[in-house]
């Protein structure tokens, strides 16, 4: 994966020109996202910083993931929230430390923040006994968006796996204080039986440890699914392969990554919705 490029596909021109009036025009873009200056510029202006000096969540979100890496290499510890306003210390920081060392893992993070600042939805329609029946879809509702699981060719398959599971790891890593609920009923067990879990662990687990579970397996999935498939495991593919075996880890850097830069905007970026 050449991240530098990827970078370089995503940023604006005015996030170029920010990045070079504060590291300079020679300077690597993966460097310029972990120097504290750029940090210093980019979130000066606290929940306004994006529209206050004109630049892309998605510099916001690099700068956010790259400057939490450089703080995760000194930390002796992460804030885990335990219950609502209690949050307990969490001393495994070596683990994190080892995830986003790697420039590909760190843009994979990156990516996904700035997904979902335009989230998809639509409609499709299935085949039954009783004719064709007319469905909406959301990219934030895990349920409906496994149901295209059944309808899709098989070579699409491992992509809405991969996006499940970047809906588990985006909703637990940003808005951990609002986890969601996958609720009762046959789509819920559709959705259960589409990734290989238990109806009776929903309630042994609960919906944050459930959904966790489900992210892991969403990733691993994808990967599955393509090889299946006979498709090449693509770089990003291999990475999601990587985070369905650290998917804590990865919700634990994303937590850090909210609480030290996203928490006072991640509404006005991400819509609070219902969460």
């Amino acid at each position: 994966m050449d991240v530098e490029q990827r970078y370089l596909e995503h940023l604006s021109e005015a996030d170029r020109r920010l990045l070079r009036s504060v590291v300079g025009a020679n300077v690597p873009v993966e460097v310029a996202l972990g120097s504290a200056a750029v940090e210093e510029v980019v979130f000066d202006h606290g929940d306004q910083a994006v529209v206050a000096i004109g630049i892309s969540p998605f510099l916001a979100f690099a700068t956010a993931v790259h400057r939490t890496a450089a703080r995760l290499d000194t930390a002796t510890f992460v804030e885990e929230r335990w219950a609502p306003r209690t949050r307990i210390p969490v001393f495994d920081v070596a683990s994190l430390r080892t995830l986003v060392a790697d420039p590909g893992r760190r843009y994979f993070l990156v990516e996904l923040l700035a997904s979902y600042t335009r989230v998809s939805s639509g409609v499709t329609w299935t085949l039954t006994r009783r004719g064709w029946r007319r469905q909406r879809f959301s990219e934030l509702e895990p349920g409906r968006l496994a149901e295209l699981l059944e309808v899709v060719q098989a070579s699409e398959r491992p992509g809405i796996y991969r996006r499940l599971g970047d809906l588990a790891l985006f909703l637990l890593g940003v808005f951990p204080d609002h986890p969601p609920t996958l609720g009762r009923g046959a789509a819920t067990e559709r959705l259960l039986r589409l990734s290989g879990v238990r109806g009776d662990r929903v309630a042994e687990l609960g919906p944050f440890e459930l959904l966790e579970t489900l992210g892991a397996r969403w990733y691993a999935a994808a990967v599955a699914s393509a090889e299946a498939a006979g498709q090449p495991v693509t770089q990003t593919l291999a990475v999601a392969g990587y985070i369905a075996e650290h998917f804590r880890d990865a919700r634990r850097v994303l937590n850090a990554v909210t609480d030290g830069y996203l928490f006072p905007w991640r509404d006005q970026w991400f819509g609070s919705g219902d969460r």
